[in-house]
């Protein structure tokens, strides 16, 4: 993130604090999350440091960091995940870089073309799971049905949920294809 480690660490450590069954892989340089990392009251067994010699930078192309940044703590992270080495990867980085590197390494799911943002959000009723939060404005009909069937699917799982409810948001496309993508998508999930 724009802040780096300084504020990374902290977040793993308040983390592991608040979740007992957890393990973290700080990846990044290894000196500088050891020494951030260091004093951690009987957090260390549950932290490990996984060194990664280059950095993407918020202003690099996501292009540059598939390409030129192999060993980034993004490429090294999203690496332990394709070997199983991690579960998840969390990112705090350049979102672009993310996309394309977790695209580039760990492909998408049969019927997917594209992976989505998501994000969970407050409502009335609990809370809602809105994609893609990436704004993608050349979303096609089958892209916004897609993002329809990865919603339901994390919002039935994360909420318990049999029956998910489902809705099309247009971001505000100015001309008409905008409105007829929405129809279009909408008709998919009929």
């Amino acid at each position: 993130g724009d802040h780096g480690a300084l504020v990374c660490v902290p977040a793993c450590i308040r983390f592991l604090r608040e979740h007992s069954d957890a393990r973290v892989l700080l990846v990044g340089d290894e000196k500088e999350l050891g020494r951030l990392a260091a004093g951690t009251a009987g957090l260390e067994s549950r932290m490990d440091i996984v060194h990664a010699s280059q950095v993407v930078a918020m202003d690099d192309s996501a292009r540059d960091a598939v390409r030129h940044k192999k060993d980034s703590s993004m490429r090294v992270a999203i690496d332990l995940v394709k070997k199983g080495d991690a579960n998840a990867c969390v990112s705090a980085g350049n979102t672009g870089a993310l996309m394309a590197t977790a695209r580039f390494v760990l492909k998408t799911l049969p019927g997917i073309d594209r992976p989505a943002i998501i994000g969970e959000l407050p409502s009335f009723k609990g809370s809602l799971h809105m994609l893609d939060l990436g704004a993608n404005t050349q979303a096609t009909p089958e892209h916004l049905f897609q993002y329809a069937v990865m919603g339901s699917i994390i919002a039935a799982d994360i909420n318990r949920l049999d029956n998910p409810r489902v809705a099309l948001l247009n971001i505000g496309a100015e001309d008409i294809k905008g409105h007829e993508t929405v129809k279009e998508a909408a008709a998919l999930l009929n």
